[in-house]
């Protein structure tokens, strides 16, 4: 048989998230270097101007070039940190929307420091302005090329699905929900003979397990994803192998469905890969948890020094408007379903819940008063629980904090629920900012889909990920 067609560039996530960081860390130093070109002429220009002599001048003038300025392509990392998931970095309008969002956070942080600082004259504005120009029209003319890759069909992976049942369905509903595609699916194989010749959401079934190899071959297919929930045949499993051999990557529908929604199929997990991914896969180190600790701490100190900073106003405009209390406590489980009291900011009317009742918050939740709705869009009603970080009964980020009145009827009708209690709740997390309000099941399932992602995944770097989008949150108020 003839070798397998593989494109020359088959590239995961992970990999394609390195190359975007590269990109924009090549074309923010370029921009941090023209920074410092455009400054050391801008400056020989006004002591031209000033009337000395050219010569003169090229050889008084002088900069000094703060260390810190040397950062600033790191700095501008950090700014671009929402862009650099899949399905952002592919996407021409959420790029624009980032490159044009990145420039105006790094404006007012600069101009903060620029007013509390004792010596203006060690923060160059010019340098600055020039840098987060450059870096704009850099980085937009880097993401153009990027995408312009990305979406050519000659370098995408084609992807065929073993099994056309509900996993393969849910599969492809994930797939379709994304633009661009990450990926091209040429169809799926199925060895039920009714399915033979269909079409699946639009995919056709191109033949069963004994045309596998074929089929590969004829649609130059570099990734097979199995998708079948049952029992797998001997003679199935040993074609996989096969097409595996010829250099195909082999995929598993739950390790697909990650990669491209970000969350863990719930519905299409097996007992003992839930063991193996939440039992035996889910420990970390004990540095991480150590670091991971200490960014709790810092970040505890700071936001508790905010809320002191904010209690005054927020205190009085709750008081105005629908007086007291300010706060409001409510006991949650975190760790190992250990219940604590956490303390938020009151944002709803009194009598929230008159029949006493739990109901989950909604998007445009009647009961939430004005001064509620600007707390809840900036986060402000969430600061007095930086003190329950400081105390250590949760972290900065984690899943969401749940009461044990809806934790036990979530465990009655969402498998797997309990599994979101095997880390410290969290101030934000994974689930808050990718999903919104959940006023049903079904969406409650979605939002335990992306806990379980971050259960499994977890690592300093996403922590610092997550923390630092919810910051952006905060700036652009759109929080819930």
């Amino acid at each position: 048989m003839a070798d397998i067609y593989r494109p020359s560039l088959r590239l995961r996530p992970s990999e394609q998230r390195t190359i975007l960081l590269v990109g924009d860390l090549l074309a923010s130093a370029s921009a941090t270097a023209g920074a410092i070109y455009f400054w050391y002429q801008y400056s020989l220009f006004r002591l031209i101007e000033s009337g000395m002599p050219p010569g003169r001048a090229e050889r008084l003038i002088q900069i000094e070039v703060p260390f810190w300025f040397y950062l600033l392509p790191l700095v501008w990392l950090l700014l671009m940190v929402d862009s650099y998931e899949m399905h952002v970095s592919a996407n021409w309008r959420k790029t624009l929307r980032g490159i044009a969002v990145a420039p105006i956070v790094g404006l007012l942080a600069y101009s903060l420091l620029f007013t509390f600082n004792t010596d203006p004259n060690s923060l160059p504005r010019i340098a600055v302005g020039a840098f987060l120009i450059l870096a704009s029209f850099l980085t937009l003319g880097w993401r153009a090329i990027y995408i312009r890759l990305y979406t050519s069909s000659g370098l995408m992976r084609r992807v065929l699905v073993a099994g056309a049942g509900k996993a393969g369905h849910t599969l492809v509903e994930a797939y379709r929900k994304l633009n661009p595609p990450p990926f091209l699916i040429i169809g799926f194989i199925d060895d039920d003979p009714a399915k033979r010749g269909k079409s699946l959401d639009g995919f056709a079934v191109l033949g069963d397990s004994e045309r596998l190899l074929d089929l590969v071959e004829e649609y130059r297919v570099s990734d097979v994803v199995v998708a079948i929930t049952g029992e797998i045949k001997g003679e199935t499993f040993q074609t996989i192998l096969d097409v595996q051999e010829r250099g195909v990557e082999v995929m598993r529908m739950p390790i697909m469905y990650e990669e491209l929604t970000q969350r863990v199929p719930i519905e299409h997990l097996e007992t003992d890969w839930v063991i193996r991914s939440f039992v035996d896969q889910v420990r970390v180190s004990g540095l991480y948890e150590f670091l991971k600790r200490v960014m709790d701490v810092v970040g505890g100190i700071l936001g508790t020094l905010i809320f002191l900073l904010v209690f005054p106003f927020v205190s009085i405009s709750i008081l105005l408007e629908t007086g007291f209390p300010i706060f409001y406590s409510q006991p949650r489980l975190g760790k190992g379903a250990k219940s604590f009291t956490i303390l938020k900011f009151r944002t709803m009317k009194q009598d929230a819940e008159a029949d006493g009742l739990p109901k989950v918050a909604e998007e445009n939740d009647p009961r939430v008063t004005k001064v509620g709705n600007f707390l809840r869009k900036t986060r402000l009603d969430e600061l007095p629980q930086f003190l329950t970080v400081l105390h250590g009964e949760m972290s900065l980020v984690g899943p969401r904090a749940e009461r044990p009145e809806l934790v036990a009827e979530y465990q009655k009708q969402i498998p797997f629920y309990r599994a979101r209690l095997l880390v410290k709740p969290g101030l934000t997390g994974w689930a808050q900012i990718n999903y919104g309000y959940v006023a049903t099941i079904k969406e409650t399932i979605v939002k335990l889909e992306y806990d379980l992602y971050y259960i499994k995944h977890r690592t300093l770097g996403m922590d610092f990920s997550i923390v630092l989008r919810t910051i952006g949150t905060v700036l652009r108020r759109t929080g819930r």
